[in-house]
């Protein structure tokens, strides 16, 4: 028979499947919950609203292959999207609520776990998720945030696009693909402050997805994957 907390003779990763008791052993044990956050927002009209919760679930994954003592939570599909309120699907909460959510979430995360980490894939939750783990530490939670980055297109773009060909090659639609907006995110902030993504790209691509391969979104995984857990490593030997 498997033993406690496993299923099939595998230790489990998932907080979601295991009982409270098993949960409290493995926390007593000092075990660090991976909180993955995404968002449920357009990622142009060939990638699944879901992209971003699926990276950041992605590298939880990742690190918990590297870590036997970490616990992924369920994922929050729900962040900071007002930027594209103006495409179909997408459901925002609002900075406010992005920030008081993981506010809560950590106060009662660090009521069982010593060590709590928000892996944080959607921009737009990159302002209230580091203003809620700045009042968490101040409240002596030891908490942290990782935020993956990469050099290239900002949204929905080749990045994006290959990533997403490794994780759910079933639902990316290369047949849609086109190149969107491709200047500097820079350049378009002035216009995507006032008017939105849909201000400065009807599609709601930042970049060009059309260059996208598997092999490129194999390197970009393994390279932010590795990235976490040298943070995590420096954080929580």
């Amino acid at each position: 028979m498997p033993a406690s907390g496993e299923a099939g003779g595998q230790v489990t990763a998932r907080l979601a499947d295991l009982a409270w008791p098993e949960v409290a052993e493995r926390a007593a044990a000092g075990a660090i919950l991976a909180v993955p956050l995404g968002s449920t927002e357009q990622h142009g009209p060939h990638l699944p609203l879901s992209t971003d919760t699926d990276i950041a679930v992605a590298l939880c994954e990742h690190l918990a292959a590297a870590r036997p003592d970490v616990l992924i939570a369920p994922a929050v599909a729900y962040g900071s999207s007002g930027e594209h309120a103006d495409f179909a699907g997408t459901l925002s909460i609002g900075q406010d609520a992005t920030e008081l959510l993981v506010l809560e979430l950590g106060r009662s995360a660090t009521r069982t776990f010593r060590h709590v980490l928000f892996v944080s894939a959607h921009g737009g939750n990159a302002g209230p998720v580091a203003r809620a783990v700045r009042r968490l530490r101040a409240r002596s939670r030891d908490v942290t945030v990782f935020q993956p980055a990469w050099d290239g297109d900002p949204h929905a773009g080749h990045q994006e696009t290959a990533i997403q060909l490794v994780l759910r090659r079933d639902a990316v639609r290369m047949d849609r693909a086109a190149p969107g907006n491709t200047q500097p995110l820079a350049a378009l902030m002035p216009s995507l402050s006032t008017g939105g993504v849909r201000a400065v790209s009807p599609s709601g691509v930042l970049g060009d997805p059309t260059t996208a391969t598997e092999t490129d979104g194999a390197a970009l995984l393994a390279e932010l994957g590795d990235a976490l857990v040298r943070q995590v490593a420096a954080w929580c030997p």
